[in-house]
């Protein structure tokens, strides 16, 4: 973390902001890509989360253009990150203070079959709506939105990380332990799912339609031989 005590009109201010990409969380970058036209001194609130009516009272704004600096290196570490395609080996959650560490293994696969289901909606509802606005050649400039990434992440991990059942209301409220994870962490994982598994954003046939299927077509067939049969 980069620190710095400046001076407001009440006193001093004591502004701890990340350095590293690592230790940016999902959440965070999250709330800085839904702030449209965000201002420097927007980008320092959120990243050293003080409220923005006491940064407002620094005496010296030039003061601030050192984490401005760093702001824009981070930005370009962002962009980085995007463009990589490697797993961290461990992934760590803090659940009620005591850390959870989870591996993650290169073979990945959304169980149980709850979790995949809603999996697949998420990826589904993301990938489509790419697709209406650049065409099907989605996966050459495809970024997913960061709270779709979280809520995809909330679906794979609620079960490894709670020792609890699937349930898709307690996966969707784990959204809140996944937002706390470092960006660096979360964004390959989820990035991965969706260029991995883009077959999960195709409808899928039930057993059940596709035996219905079968049946028609050889009723069809059938009569066909049989209407070939009654010419000859």
């Amino acid at each position: 973390m980069r620190a710095q005590i400046l001076k407001t009109t009440g006193g001093k201010l004591h502004i701890k902001i990340p350095e590293h990409l690592h230790e940016v969380t999902l959440g965070q970058l999250i709330e800085m890509q839904s702030t449209e036209n965000m201002s420097d001194l927007e980008a320092i609130q959120i990243l050293s989360g003080i409220p923005m009516s006491e940064l407002q009272n620094i005496k010296n704004f030039g003061d601030l253009q050192l984490f401005n600096n760093h702001v824009a290196a981070l930005s370009l570490q962002i962009k980085n990150l995007y463009n990589s395609e490697s797993l961290p080996k461990t992934i760590t959650f803090t659940i009620d203070g005591k850390p959870v560490k989870v591996k993650v293994i290169s073979n990945l696969s959304i169980e149980p079959a709850g979790a995949f289901l809603a999996a697949r909606d998420v990826i589904t509802e993301e990938i489509n709506d790419h697709i209406e606005q650049h065409g099907d050649n989605w996966q050459a400039n495809f970024n997913p939105s960061l709270k779709t990434c979280a809520m995809l992440l909330a679906h794979y991990f609620y079960c490894t990380v709670s020792g609890n059942w699937y349930n898709e209301y307690k996966a969707e409220e784990f959204y809140d332990e996944v937002i706390k994870l470092p960006f660096t962490d979360a964004l390959p994982i989820a990035k991965y799912f969706f260029l991995n598994y883009p077959n999960l954003s195709k409808p899928k046939i039930s057993c059940w339609l596709r035996v219905q299927l079968l049946w028609k077509k050889r009723l069809a067939l059938s009569r066909f031989k049989n209407s070939g049969m009654l010419t000859q």
